[in-house]
């Protein structure tokens, strides 16, 4: 038995549903078994989000997922019937008909468990089953979704508790050095560790999703990451790099728009104000990214970064936090992009860290901020910038292809 899974772009018109339904049916040709997590249908869950607004100012969680949920069916009904109308026998389920469970936490549960029985007793009668992806049910029997990139999640967790492989399809080729929506001489990467894969998705890469890969290094499921659209060959996540290869240095570039930076100036040089900051934040659920801190004559002057799109939240936490304590002051700047570079092979090479802020320097790109992880740097640019510095950090860690 294969997993696999088609993102949103993949199935956004009958045409391309029609097209998958033609490559599977080759797999099925070869003597294999499919497992198809589909998306909902290109911008289908924008739209019902826009529709949810304009009926209800602040509509419940509960019932956002029970709207939402609709999309991913849509989608598999519709490659069963294309499925089908070719000769292949396929039925599509839901995650209630399959027991999919999950945590109560509406609009971002976590997978509980998968009750294989009912799927496997279809791939007995069928050669495929076609299975919603992005959401689950409760032990109460409550329709929950899991957030961004579930689709990812639940083809992995099937593949996962089945013990097989799963293949990735979307609208791009595999995985690459850099967006080559940014920089179109970004090489594809044949190989990437899980390790490398999980930085670049959680430091913006969007072509798996942070959770999907967590289950898949916990669990060691074969991954495959390829074009819908294309015969090209894809991108494979695994856990040690084949001996063969040479392993570079710095493996790709991210780049995260979806950040505001946040200083905080003439702060009590404590602690446990910091502290008591960053409590009521989490409390709130914003979350942060990059933090630094300068102390200056006595004072504190507190820099970080949160996702996007919680500016309001963020600033009456803030009045509320410190509104006991005099001459602070707060700014936002919501023009600023996260670039990070990714590589096991920073662990084992000196001079990471020169080359990366001398190829920012040396292009004249001013930095608002850093962290570094054992196999990450990240720097905090102003988004006019980005480009330019994605550019000279991928030259200079020889990212790009020939000319």
């Amino acid at each position: 038995m294969i997993v696999q899974k088609y993102g949103g772009s993949s199935v956004s018109t009958a045409e391309k549903i029609r097209t998958i339904a033609g490559k599977i049916r080759s797999r099925v040709n070869e003597g294999e078994k499919l497992v198809v997590v589909v998306s909902a249908m290109g911008k289908t869950t924008n739209q019902l989000i826009e529709l949810a607004s304009r009926v209800s100012t602040a509509p419940l969680e509960r019932e956002m997922d029970m709207l939402l949920a609709t999309g991913e069916q849509v989608s598999a009904a519709l490659l069963a019937m294309a499925l089908n109308d070719l000769g292949v026998p396929a039925i599509s389920y839901n995650s209630f008909q399959l027991e999919m469970v999950t945590t109560r936490t509406h609009n971002n549960a976590r997978i509980r468990d998968i009750k294989l029985i009912k799927l496997q007793k279809e791939l007995e009668k069928h050669e495929v089953v076609v299975v919603t992806g992005f959401q689950g049910i409760t032990d109460e029997g409550h329709i929950t979704t899991l957030g961004r990139g579930g689709s990812d999640t639940s083809a992995v967790a099937i593949a996962a508790k089945s013990g097989s492989r799963c293949e990735i399809y979307s609208d791009v080729a595999g995985v690459y050095t850099c967006d080559p929506r940014i920089q179109p001489r970004a090489r594809k990467i044949e190989y990437i560790t899980y390790d490398e894969m999980l930085e670049l998705a959680s430091s913006g890469a969007r072509v798996l999703h942070a959770r999907a890969l967590e289950i898949a290094k916990k669990y060691g499921v074969d991954l495959y990451c390829a074009s819908t659209f294309s015969d090209e060959r894809g991108t494979y996540v695994v856990h040690d790099l084949p001996e063969w290869l040479e392993q570079p240095v710095v493996t790709g570039i991210t780049s995260d728009p979806n950040q505001t930076k946040v200083t905080i100036c003439n702060l009590p040089n404590d602690t446990k104000v910091l502290s008591r900051i960053f409590v009521n934040l989490a409390q709130e659920n914003v979350n942060i990214d990059m933090i630094s801190t300068v102390n200056d004559n006595g004072h504190s002057h507190l820099t970080f970064t949160f996702i996007s799109g919680n500016f309001e939240v963020v600033r009456k936490t803030l009045d509320n936090t410190l509104k006991d304590l005099e001459g602070w002051k707060f700014s936002t700047d919501d023009k600023v992009i996260k670039l990070s570079v990714i590589g096991v092979g920073m662990q084992s090479t000196t001079g990471v860290a020169g080359r990366f802020f001398s190829a920012l320097s040396n292009s004249g790109i001013k930095l608002l901020g850093t962290t570094t992880s054992e196999i990450k740097i990240s720097a905090l640019v102003h988004i006019a910038e980005a480009e330019r510095a994605t550019e000279a950090l991928a030259k200079e860690f020889d990212l790009l292809r020939e000319e």
